[in-house]
């Protein structure tokens, strides 16, 4: 059975109270943490239909539930085995779309690498 619950505010015990709107406009809409190299797959994620290997060091991340715009923003981070410094970005930002995005990893030197460890929390207004 589905339901709705209206509040403005949300009051815990002891903690305190904050505004609902802090809770639906700031929580994570999306996040994944996937491995990047060999075959990918995710270790663990929210709201993730599917991950494609699009060539080394790309990937797109496809969500279950679509954003309202492609106006989001992706956080992202992991590492690789070797210790070679690296880091990892979206590619491109105005392509973002509102059911995927794509995110490419690098090494230090800007080669595209797969990466061991892939992660990426997204904020946003889902449709």
């Amino acid at each position: 059975m589905a339901g709705t619950i209206a509040a403005d505010t949300l009051t815990h015990s002891t903690a305190g109270s904050i505004a609902t709107n802090y809770v639906v406009e700031g929580s994570a809409k999306a996040w994944v943490n996937f491995n990047g190299s060999g075959t990918i797959a995710a270790r663990d994620s929210l709201n993730l239909a599917s991950l494609t290997d699009s060539g080394t060091g790309l990937y797109i991340v496809n969500h279950t539930a679509s954003m309202a715009n492609d106006d989001y923003s992706v956080t992202s981070g992991g590492s690789r085995d070797d210790p070679e410094s690296s880091r990892c970005h979206p590619q491109n930002l105005y392509t973002f779309a509102t059911g995927s995005y794509k995110i490419a990893t690098h090494n230090d030197g800007s080669s595209s690498v797969d990466w061991a460890i892939v992660t990426q929390t997204l904020q946003g207004d889902l449709a």
